[in-house]
């Protein structure tokens, strides 16, 4: 009688790294030299990518590669089951000569879910010639409904060991951290501590939308859990002791401790930070919320308790007292859809830290001429917050302590720039300290915000690229002042965004940054996770060359890149 097989207790409890399969069909008409040379280029591209591609936490991505060449159905079945055995995510085709797309790739898809993510990556070359069979089996693909990234790049037409020239490379790598980010977040979950952010309908968690477009799941938790668990002790009271001394060494007397009974509210927001922590770390959560207003700290008909604003910054920085770490996005006020913009841009960044602001004030070019000039401060056709104009960004918490310096500032600089004041009392009655800083000009990255609709089943990214400003400091004071000089504060200005356009465009009352992405890698988890690009600027070009990614032929045959994704979504 046959047995069913009982499954081994050794599988790994933690998630490992996203894994790519390369792999290449061919021509089993062409010559042995011409086929050593396809496996070449099948082993370049894979030794590209694992030396490019980094999980958010630094750990290297897995990278398999096939010598086996895909002439025909018999070698995409085998190659197709050893690529499920590895665990593959996401699958690079490099071809260097013709094949037959149906005898190929379009048979080894057919062992695959349909969002699998696929990229093909060839050489410009003309002996096979590979190229060829890229445009065949993109078009093919496109008309069954199939999204593939088409890298057409560059290598030696000849010889048996070319290598890939650095754009081919690059664009490569942009798409494998879309793909990483799709790929791996499948089946995560992030936590949220409280119910609906506010009232905000443009921060709710959209449970079952968020599972179906990203497979992400939502924990969410009552604020009673770890209200009780702060009551009763639940966290390490060394740990709580050693945070407090390295907040204590590394910001001094910029923590204010002269509100009421400050100095024992502190040490409770600090404790916050190790509550949520591990009950993060029980479910191998990638982020997380927290509702603060108006159950939490602001509700006197209960008890206040002190803001968590450390705690949010703590979570979203790549360092702590124990030393350096992966951020772990983190949003306040419980603001999901900002949870999960920050979430995705910070996979496809490769870990950078994201920045949680208010869509404040919007400084209109005249408006902060007019301010300069009240307080004789001079400006040139060179300053750009002068001649564009910026948006204050900044909020009571979430901003990660990086922020506070440029990429790549030692912590202990970092934090030189930090300040901790004692929370606004008629906003937060039940104290604490929030966080601020400014931070400083000449980051660029991508400011960005995902918003839901209803009527088309779709999430939207609102984005642009951006860059932070410096201003002169009696001007930046004035400018803090305007608005709340106890919360972080970063000057932003967009790309190609006009002011009129970037405050009339705002999909919510919170917008994101983050340094170091690329708007090509933004691009292609848009089109693998069917999320609406919205970027309306009349000043931007309909496509950058070298900046953004080629349009999906997919798009082209089906009324275009929107009505693509609707109708994809949809099915």
């Amino acid at each position: 009688m046959a047995r069913a097989k009982r499954i081994k207790d050794d599988v790994a409890a933690k998630p490992g790294a996203v894994t790519f399969g390369v792999f290449a069909p061919c021509d089993p008409r062409i010559d042995e030299q011409s086929r050593r040379r396809v496996v070449n280029i099948v082993q370049m591209v894979a030794d590209t990518v694992a030396d490019r591609v980094k999980m958010p936490g630094g750990k290297a991505v897995t990278v398999v590669w096939t010598p086996t060449l895909v002439d025909g159905e018999k070698q995409a079945d085998l190659v197709a089951r050893q690529f499920k055995a590895a665990g593959v995510d996401a699958l690079i085709c490099a071809p260097d000569t013709w094949a037959f797309p149906q005898l190929t790739v379009i048979s080894l898809l057919a062992h695959f879910p349909a969002d699998m993510p696929l990229s093909i990556t060839c050489g410009n070359s003309g002996p096979k010639p590979g190229v060829v069979y890229a445009h065949a089996l993109n078009g093919a693909l496109a008309q069954m409904g199939k999204l593939a990234a088409l890298n057409v790049g560059t290598w030696p037409d000849t010889g048996l060991k070319p290598v890939m020239t650095e754009p081919t490379a690059d664009a490569l790598t942009d798409w494998c951290y879309a793909a990483l980010t799709y790929a791996g977040l499948k089946g995560r979950r992030v936590v949220v501590f409280g119910h609906d952010s506010m009232g905000m309908e443009t921060a709710l968690a959209h449970v079952l939308p968020t599972r179906q477009t990203f497979s992400l799941e939502i924990t969410r938790l009552d604020m009673k859990l770890p209200a009780d668990m702060l009551a009763k002790g639940a966290y390490k009271p060394r740990e709580l002791k050693r945070l407090r001394g390295w907040i204590d060494k590394h910001i001094g007397e910029r923590l204010d401790l002269s509100q009421p009974d400050a100095d024992h509210k502190f040490n409770q927001g600090l404790a916050m930070y190790l509550i949520m922590r591990d009950l993060m770390a029980e479910v191998d959560a990638v982020g997380g919320g927290f509702m603060n207003q108006l159950e939490w700290g602001s509700d006197l008909r209960g008890l206040p308790l002190p803001i968590c604003d450390a705690a949010e910054s703590l979570f979203n920085s790549t360092f702590d007292h124990r030393g350096t770490k992966p951020p772990l996005p983190f949003a306040t006020e419980a603001d999901v859809q900002g949870l999960l913009t920050m979430l995705f841009m910070t996979w496809l960044s490769g870990g950078e830290p994201p920045l949680f602001m208010d869509f404040r004030k919007v400084w209109q070019p005249w408006e902060i001429q007019r301010l300069a000039k009240q307080l004789k401060v001079t400006f040139t056709a060179k300053d750009v917050w002068a001649q564009r104009g910026f948006v204050d960004g900044n909020n009571s918490g979430s901003a990660s302590l990086d922020w506070a310096g440029r990429p790549g500032d030692a912590p202990e600089r970092v934090l030189k720039n930090v300040s901790m004041p004692g929370a606004q009392l008629f906003s937060f009655p039940g104290g604490g300290n929030s966080v601020t800083f400014i931070s400083p000009g000449g980051i660029s990255g991508i400011a960005a915000r995902l918003a839901y609709s209803t009527v088309t089943g779709c999430f939207s990214l609102v984005w642009d690229e951006a860059e932070t400003l410096d201003m002169p400091r009696k001007l930046a004071e004035a400018v803090r002042h305007t608005s709340d000089p106890t919360w972080p504060h970063t000057w932003v200005c967009p790309k190609y965004a006009s002011m009129t356009e970037y405050k009339q465009y705002a999909p919510a009352n919170h917008f994101h940054m983050t340094w170091n992405l690329a708007p090509r890698r933004l691009q292609h988890w848009m089109d693998l996770a069917s999320v609406l690009s919205v970027a309306p600027w009349q000043a931007r070009p309909s496509f950058i060359e070298g900046t953004d990614r080629p349009l999906p032929l997919l798009y082209l045959l089906n009324g275009g890149e929107n009505e693509t994704k609707i109708r994809l979504a949809g099915t």
